[in-house]
């Protein structure tokens, strides 16, 4: 099982010295991936609720930095040479995606093929309206954004005609280093993302489950793959427990389960000097069981 690590370009983690220490000493101590937020823009009091707390406020203050996530990625990927790359989570949607294609194969092409593509629906209808896009039917927005994605990304010369997108016979270079397989890692826990992961996907990123809550969402996960008859070996499980509290026993029952990277939630310390011995922490504590489980 493989380790990542979240919250790259969000608060402290956004200053440029903190991106590149957490990202050279991650990949020094095999942590795997790299996974980076999105926000455009956040609200002091928004009447939508964030779905992973209890009071259904987002975690972090209005005024928190928050660096757009392909750039902070690409910074990270310019100080490191085999750490992937990820967005936890990129709101599709939110994005032209003829534009979002370009950012992301070029920085796939730049890192030597190590980005993956994280994808949210969006839970906060204020930002959708602030940037002029609907908040309804977002899901399908998000999904007919992907396969037009898909298309830009392998084809030389591409077309797609949808509901929400539509080019005709047009060229975008350089492709991916990953072509057209770029991961598409969806997350949400409801039955609609789990529909989502089962025909568009390639991962599954599931969040504040315990293993036996996990458990339960694989087994649905299972049951669509079936349905869709796809090869469930095909498909990349990612659990954080969040808030959950979690022991080396846990992490070995979301082994037998079959996730393949567990992502635990790390805060890093303020000072860039205790970086390195928080992340020795982490590896101590995750990476290592982690790489003992057969």
């Amino acid at each position: 099982m493989k380790i990542g690590i979240t919250a790259v370009g969000i608060g402290k983690a956004a200053r440029p010295s903190t991106i590149r220490m957490v990202a050279q000493h991650a990949e020094r101590l095999n942590i795997a991936t790299l996974w980076a937020p999105e926000h455009v823009v956040l609200f002091d009091n928004p009447e939508s609720k964030y779905p992973y707390t209890d009071d259904g406020r987002f975690l972090a203050g209005s005024t928190i930095p928050l660096l757009d996530p392909f750039i902070g990625l690409t910074y990270a990927a310019a100080h490191t040479e085999r750490l992937r790359l990820a967005t936890g989570i990129c709101l599709v949607a939110e994005h032209n995606p003829l534009e979002l294609a370009k950012v992301i194969a070029s920085l796939d092409y730049l890192s030597g093929g190590r980005f993956a593509l994280g994808v949210g629906i969006g839970w906060a209808a204020e930002e959708f309206a602030a940037l002029g896009i609907p908040f309804e039917r977002r899901a399908q927005r998000t999904c007919e954004y992907i396969e037009a994605m898909r298309r830009l990304w392998t084809d030389p010369k591409s077309s797609y005609v949808g509901e929400f997108v539509r080019f005709e016979e047009v060229r975008s270079f350089p492709k991916p280093a990953q072509g057209g397989k770029v991961p598409v890692i969806f997350g949400g826990e409801s039955m609609p993302a789990l529909r989502r992961v089962a025909k568009y996907g390639t991962g599954w990123f599931g969040v504040n489950l315990n293993p036996d809550q996990a458990a339960a969402k694989i087994a649905k996960l299972h049951a669509l793959l079936d349905e869709q008859g796809r090869d469930r070996k095909e498909i990349e499980i990612i659990i954080s427990p969040y808030a959950n509290e979690i022991t080396r026993d846990d992490l070995r029952a979301y082994h037998e389960l079959g996730v393949s990277e567990f992502v635990p939630f790390v805060r890093l310390p303020g000072d860039d000097a205790r970086i390195p011995e928080a992340l020795e922490q982490v590896a101590r504590e995750w990476v290592e069981p982690a790489a003992k489980l057969i």
